[in-house]
C-alpha cells in the first residue's frame, strides 16, 4: 500500500512536476508476466525515477546499508526504501547475496518485476562496467525475459555523495525485451551466464552510449585516483 501512495499521491506527481522525465521504449516493458529490468547504475536517484514511470510495480534490491543508517536521514532512507518494496542485501557475497536473488526470484515466479544494477554498485565515473552474473542467473532460473535500460543523465541530476539533487529533465531509455530461453536449464554454467551477462551489458552499452570499461566496477572504486595536475 505504502508503494502505491508514495507514487500516486505522496512523492510521484511532485517529482514529475520537477524532474519532467523523458521517457523513450517505455512499451518494451510488457503489461504482464515475469520481467526483469537491468538497469545501468549512476545515481541513488536511479531507484527512485525506474519505479515512478514504470506502471507496473518494480521490486529492486539494495545494500544493506541504507536500512541501517542513523538519524533522521537514515529513518528516511530506510522508510523510502521499505516503502518502495527494495530488498536489502549483503554485498559481501555468499549466502546473504544468494537469498537476495532467491527472493528475487520468488517475485518473478509470482508474475512481477525484478530490478536490477548488473554492475553491482554504481558507477565511479559515469562509464559502464562489466556486469556481474547474477542478472543471468536470475534471467535462467525464472524464465523471465531481461528489458535493458539505461540510465541516460541521473548523474547529472543527482551526482554521487550530493544529497539535493539538481534541477533538470531526467532521462531514461528502454530497450527491446531480450529472451533467454534458448539457454534453459542450463543455470549454474559459469560460460553461459558470462555470455547472457555481455549480452545485456552491450545493450546496455548501446542504449546509453557510454563508454564500457571490462572491470568490475567496485574495483575500479577500490583503485588510486590519478592525481589532478595542478
Amino acid at each position: 500500500m505504502l508503494y502505491w501512495l508514495l507514487k500516486y499521491i505522496i512523492l510521484g506527481p511532485l517529482l514529475r512536476l520537477i524532474f519532467r522525465p523523458q521517457v523513450d521504449g517505455l512499451e518494451n516493458v510488457p503489461e504482464s508476466g515475469p520481467v526483469i529490468l537491468a538497469s545501468n547504475h549512476l545515481s541513488f536517484s536511479d531507484s527512485i525515477f525506474t519505479p515512478l514511470i514504470v506502471k507496473r510495480k518494480v521490486t529492486f534490491i539494495a545494500k544493506a546499508e541504507y536500512f541501517t543508517g542513523k538519524g533522521l536521514k537514515g529513518w528516511l532512507t530506510k522508510m523510502f526504501f521499505v516503502g518502495s518494496g527494495t530488498i536489502p542485501v549483503d554485498r559481501s557475497g555468499g549466502r546473504a547475496a544468494r537469498a537476495a536473488l532467491d527472493t528475487q526470484l520468488r517475485v518473478l515466479r509470482s508474475g512481477g518485476i525484478a530490478g536490477i544494477y548488473p554492475e553491482g554498485t554504481r558507477s565511479p565515473d559515469g562509464r559502464l562496467y562489466r556486469g556481474k552474473t547474477g542478472v543471468a542467473r536470475l534471467a535462467l532460473e525464472s524464465g523471465a525475459v531481461v528489458v535493458p535500460m539505461a540510465m541516460l543523465n541521473s548523474d547529472a541530476i543527482q551526482p554521487t555523495g550530493q544529497i539535493v539533487p539538481n534541477l533538470g529533465r531526467v532521462r531514461i531509455r528502454f530497450g527491446a525485451p531480450l529472451d533467454f530461453s534458448r539457454y534453459a536449464g542450463m543455470s549454474g554454467d559459469r560460460f553461459v551466464e558470462r555470455a547472457v551477462t555481455d549480452e545485456i551489458m552491450y545493450e546496455l552499452m548501446e542504449l546509453s552510449g557510454r563508454e564500457y570499461v571490462d572491470m568490475y566496477a567496485q574495483k575500479a572504486k577500490a583503485q588510486p585516483r590519478e592525481p589532478v595536475p595542478a
